[in-house]
């Protein structure tokens, strides 16, 4: 049996082991059980992968999510590896096929769901087959302290207890309680072999805003990246839906996901994402955690996740393939109110309840943070690192100001009201505002009115988030979220601490977005682009299955002219070589130079995939529906004109330069098809 790093680049095209893959692609492949914290992003499919390729038996893989297992195992199928999956969106073929390989003896791995466990057949099953490892994909859904806990996951640690074989687990986020109870539930209390990697993601770029017109803040992010495939995750299923509306207006394509869509929309949803380029999926946390596309360009928290391991893991879904991804996290008061009320009214025990507040703080910390945001980030996560110079406020440092004074006038009203008022009231005192509900109350009379005039109330608001995101304040949820002072604060009242705070200013927004490619090489990433996407479409598979990005960029850069050349692009195995290597050779030995002029001009730009696919809509119906009609076409800038404006519909199509009422009669349908799902 060949070496881990001979089947690394044999199988799977890599020319080297990412950092911290190697040892513990060592410790799993010698029989210990071992426990790997890794970054979303770092390997870690690798890492149980190449030791079931080496070691006899089968591996038997536990995921949480059908969508996870389905793109793993086509992505192992591409390679030239025996896999499998069992899983309730099999049809009655597919599950006949993985128990006929596995009685031959051919299946090295095995995907199944946590809930699969419970089935009275699968333990003799997985007796029989010979199973020889355990490995547990998301490890932390076995822990009630970690972000999503799956009861069906604790049956794992039986499992491996009655086969007698060796277990490894993998997760992206554990804190300390999580591993401890990893390591309580999975491996009987005995730690396993342990490796904790660098959590940073120095390709991700990461800024926080206060919100300000959300809306239109995300619409002007994506406007920036139009083009590039985003998610956007929202508190609400409303609030999916109303911002996917108006990011179509704006001229996006643009999805709404989230639990309440039937189970055929979601999945449609799911599909379409892996597949197309350029498609923003609106979403809640009920998305991503089973999407393994390597090409998210983008990241958007319209609204504050819940802890910052949510927050981490889901941002982790941008830049998988390694290239430049950005990230924007709104936030504000009323999200702070919204968090701590789920945290407060939960029925979790009193300790469970501090320990979540925690989180919750720790995100606050990042959110409000006024140094760089990777050094808090990864500070969370006992790292040490020196500032990354990748991150808005390493972009434009923060502009701060004592706020010792103002945080001790806050807290004094807060107190002289008896804790009993929200925000609007308290700034309405401090700003010296003689509301209705300020003189009904006599509040006008309190020594604190009026002393805080020398701040806005637009101030004064941000102030208070500030103070919510530092915990000195908290929403008192049996008092209608009045604000009450935490013992964190006491300090500051008594004059024995002083409390540096950030000037609320609208982040500038970056000047440009970084290119994958040089603006030579982008003509034919773009061809090498629409290559793949014909592949994949015919294959019924996503279009990273046939070759990641970061494989057809270095094609592009690196231009490979034979079979021995293209065999040293990163990501390109054995398999790939043969089924594809002369196909995309093909195109890198002289495609680009040929290209029409019409779309080399529109090489980099969304409207590039909207003229290969009019391209291609047009070559199926050259001859008609039934391939019997009299031979028609449309020029290059006919279609060039159709993918820069877009037409709506049959009336606008049959005006556009070149149309004609016949053209419009066989293409009209077919096009307008193509233009609403761009």
């Amino acid at each position: 049996m060949a070496s881990p790093a001979a089947l690394l680049a044999q199988v799977f095209g890599f020319p080297g082991f990412r950092p911290g893959q190697e040892e513990i692609v060592a410790a799993v492949l010698a029989g210990r059980n071992t426990l790997a914290i890794m970054p979303t992003g770092g390997g870690k499919s690798l890492c149980f992968q190449l030791p079931a390729l080496c070691r006899d038996g089968v591996t038997v893989v536990i995921s949480p999510l059908i969508a996870l297992m389905r793109d793993q195992v086509r992505g192992l199928r591409a390679a030239g590896v025996e896999a499998g999956a069992l899983t309730s969106g099999n049809t009655d073929e597919e599950t006949e096929a993985v128990f006929a390989a596995l009685d031959k003896g051919r299946l090295k791995l095995l995907y199944i769901a946590p809930e699969r466990l419970a089935a009275p057949a699968t333990l003799p099953m997985l007796r029989r087959i010979g199973v020889s490892l355990i490995a547990v994909d998301e490890a932390h859904c076995v822990s009630q302290w970690g972000h999503d806990f799956r009861p069906d996951y604790l049956r794992i640690g039986d499992l491996r207890r009655i086969l007698g074989v060796p277990l490894a687990a993998f997760t992206a986020t554990a804190d300390e309680e999580t591993r401890a109870e990893i390591t309580t539930r999975l491996f009987d209390g005995v730690a396993p072999e342990t490796f904790l990697r660098g959590f940073d993601r120095p390709n991700i770029h990461l800024a926080f805003a206060a919100k300000d017109s959300p809306r239109e803040q995300i619409l002007r992010f994506a406007a920036a990246r139009k083009g590039q495939s985003g998610i956007v995750y929202c508190g609400t299923r409303a609030k999916t839906e109303t911002l996917a509306a108006a990011l179509r207006d704006a001229g996006h394509n643009a999805l709404a996901y989230h639990a309440g869509l039937d189970p055929d929309e979601r999945r449609h949803v799911e599909t379409r994402f892996q597949r197309d380029d350029g498609l923003i999926v609106v979403a809640t946390v009920a998305f991503g955690m089973g999407i393994d596309k390597p090409d998210i360009r983008w990241v958007a928290h319209a609204d504050l996740p819940k802890s910052i391991e949510s927050y981490y893991q889901e941002i982790g879904r941008a830049g998988r393939d390694g290239a430049p991804a950005e990230t924007l996290t709104l936030y504000g008061a009323d999200d702070i109110r919204m968090r701590r009320a789920q945290i407060d009214e939960s029925t979790a025990p009193l300790d469970r309840k501090q320990a979540d507040h925690g989180r919750l703080n720790a995100l606050l910390g990042l959110a409000e943070a006024i140094t760089c945001r990777r050094q808090v980030l990864l500070r969370y996560f006992g790292e040490d690192p020196a500032p990354c110079g990748h991150c808005d406020l390493c972009d434009r440092p923060a502009e701060v100001f004592d706020a010792t004074d103002a945080v001790r006038k806050a807290l004094s009203a807060i107190l002289r009201t008896g804790e009993s008022f929200g925000a609007g009231h308290l700034i309405d005192i401090l700003t010296g505002s003689s509301t209705e509900k300020v003189r009904q109350r006599q509040h006008d009379r309190l020594p604190t009115f009026g002393v805080g005039r020398d701040l806005s109330k637009v101030q004064w608001t941000g102030l208070f988030r500030q103070m919510m995101g530092r915990d000195l304040v908290r929403p008192d949820p049996e008092r209608m979220g009045a604000l009450r002072m935490t013992d964190s604060a006491r300090p500051v009242l008594r004059g024995e601490e002083t409390v540096t705070l950030r000037k609320d200013i609208a982040p500038a927004a970056k000047p440009s977005v970084q290119t994958l490619v040089s603006d030579e090489d982008a003509p034919l990433l773009s061809l090498l682009k629409a290559r793949r996407r014909a592949l994949a479409e015919a294959a019924g598979v996503p279009a990273y299955v046939i070759f990641a990005d970061r494989t057809l960029i270095e094609m592009a850069e690196k231009r490979p002219q034979t079979l021995d050349q293209m065999a040293g692009i990163t990501g390109v195995g054995a398999k790939k070589l043969e089924s594809f290597g002369r196909i995309f050779l093909e195109i890198l030995r002289g495609g680009a130079e040929h290209q029409h002029p019409n779309r080399r001009a529109l090489a980099g730009r969304p409207e590039a995939d909207v003229f290969d696919r009019l391209a291609e809509a047009q070559t199926r119906l050259s001859r008609g529906e039934d391939g019997t009609g009299k031979p028609l076409s449309c020029n290059s800038s006919t279609l060039r004109h159709i993918a820069e404006r877009r037409p709506r519909t049959l009336d606008e199509l049959a005006r556009v330069q070149g149309m004609d009422a016949q053209k419009a009669d066989r293409f009209g349908a077919a096009f307008l098809d193509v233009l609403r799902e761009a």
